[in-house]
């Protein structure tokens, strides 16, 4: 008996362990997905993946299309784009990327992501740094 107790005290500690892979798993799959709709010109699918926050600055697929591009190139067209740390907490999950541009630059971009109410992801924010550079 003490035996059993013992794994469903195990079960339990471990499972938010799993569900936070989990969810830093959909949360790259989220990313990967904007990013190859970026590579695709797909204004429509890679805006699907911003939170409402973002859609309330950029109320239209084309204007936040025209965002990424002119202020975030290196996320827009690149050469390689591989996924570094991860942090959850709570709601929220914090990605790095590391980018090589178009140009052969490295970068460092930090994606932010929150569960919305209906338990899906949405990504709010991605802050861009050549890499090297202080934040």
């Amino acid at each position: 008996m003490r035996i059993a107790a013992l794994l469903v005290a195990l079960i339990i500690a471990f499972n938010p362990i799993s569900a936070r892979a989990d969810d830093v798993a959909t949360a790259q799959g989220l990313i990967r997905a904007q990013e190859q709709a970026f590579a695709r010109d797909d204004a429509a699918a890679a805006y699907s993946h911003a939170a409402p926050a973002i859609k309330e600055i950029f109320p239209a697929p084309g204007a936040f299309m025209s965002m990424v591009q002119s202020g975030y190139a290196p996320v827009y067209r690149h050469k390689s784009f591989e996924f570094g740390d991860s942090k959850s907490e709570g709601s929220w999950i914090a990605q790095r990327v590391h980018i090589i541009d178009a140009n052969g630059e490295a970068w460092e971009a930090l994606y932010t992501l929150e569960q919305q109410a209906d338990g899906s992801y949405k990504i709010t924010g991605c802050s861009l740094l050549k890499a090297g550079q202080a934040a």
